[in-house]
This record gives C-alpha cells, sequence and structure tokens, in this order.
C-alpha cells in the first residue's frame, strides 16, 4: 500500500509504482492522500486513474480514500478504472455499506437494510470482535462502531443511551443496551 507521496510538491506515485512492479508486487493499493496530510483534505483519484491507466502497469490497482457511499465506489470505478477499491473509515458504524456498494455496482434493486437487520449486524459484529480478541477490546473496538453509526442518528433523548453504549464494559451489558433500542425503536422505524 502506498500514499501519493511525501506532499504535495513530491507526488511520486507514477514513478514509484513502475518500480514496484518491476520489484516483482503482484498488486498495489495506492491511497489518493499524500503522507503530510494524513487523514486530512480530500483524497485525490486523479494519480490513482493515472497509474491505472499507464500503459506499462499491468499489475493490479487498488484505489483507497473517500469511498463512503456506493455512488463514490461506482465513480471510481467507472472515471479512474480501478481494479479494486478499498473502504475504510467508512465501514465504521455502517458495516453494512459492503452490501450497499455490490447492489450498486451490480445494478441491484435490492432493498435497504432496516433497522432491525442493522442492529443485527452490529450484534454479530460484538460477537465477533469479542471472540477474535478479547472481551474488553472487542468492546472497545465496537463501541467506536456504536458511537459513529447512523442509524441512531436523529433520535430524541438519545444521548443518556449512547452514553450507556460507550461506558458498557461487558458484552451482556451491551446486548442488552441494543435489545432496549430495538424494543423501543425496531417496531417505529
Amino acid at each position: 500500500r502506498d500514499r501519493l507521496g511525501w506532499n504535495h510538491e513530491q507526488l511520486i506515485i507514477t514513478e514509484l509504482a513502475e518500480q514496484l512492479q518491476d520489484c516483482g508486487i503482484q498488486a498495489l493499493t495506492i491511497h489518493g492522500r499524500t503522507r503530510s496530510q494524513m487523514y486530512t483534505g480530500c483524497a485525490d483519484w486523479t494519480l490513482i486513474g493515472a497509474v491505472k491507466r499507464n500503459p506499462r502497469i499491468h499489475i493490479p490497482i487498488i484505489g483507497n480514500g473517500d469511498i463512503t457511499s456506493p455512488e463514490e465506489a461506482q465513480k471510481a470505478f467507472e472515471d479512474y478504472g480501478v481494479d479494486a477499491i478499498m473502504i475504510g473509515r467508512a465501514t465504521f458504524g455502517r458495516p453494512w455499506i459492503f452490501k450497499e456498494v455490490r447492489d450498486v455496482l451490480d445494478n441491484s434493486s435490492a432493498t435497504p437494510l432496516d433497522f432491525n437487520l442493522k442492529l443485527d449486524i452490529l450484534e454479530e459484529l460484538l460477537r465477533i470482535n469479542v471472540e477474535r480478541i478479547d472481551e474488553k477490546r472487542g468492546i472497545l473496538h465496537t463501541r467506536r462502531h456504536l458511537a459513529a453509526t447512523p442509524i441512531f442518528k436523529g433520535i430524541p433523548n438519545f444521548r443518556q443511551t449512547r452514553i450507556a453504549m460507550l461506558r458498557a464494559e461487558t458484552t451482556s451489558e451491551l446486548l442488552q443496551i441494543l435489545e432496549d433500542m430495538r424494543t423501543l425503536l425496531g417496531s417505529t422505524l
């Protein structure tokens, strides 16, 4: 995985991609920001597209940066010709974004996921995180998703519930809060 360069004065990715390919790499993921940008500003996909269009490049080029919607994913494929994309921060609180992207790319008329199914996915994410890591760190990781999820946005008087979710220390405590949300909101959303 590489970035466009160190800063906007040193955009080296087009030459570097050729050198990396010549060294034998099998694929290259390019993040559309410079090292000095870190996570600020907007990703610049023009250089990612330039690498992909380079006739010397025959390895798969994977684009990364600011893919936060199915439409942006589709644009990355159509406008820049990448072979694949990576989705990072947009998955926080919205792990179902992959299904949404797949539906758009497949021209599917799939219906959007409802509140209960999204809550099922977040509960499964909690179980997986706890199983793969441990309870304490799995809950910490899951709480980041819960803090970012759009499914709780706009709910009146949600502040105390949000605080309780972010303070939960056991799987059962967090699952109970989510189940209470399901009971309270599942039938109305």
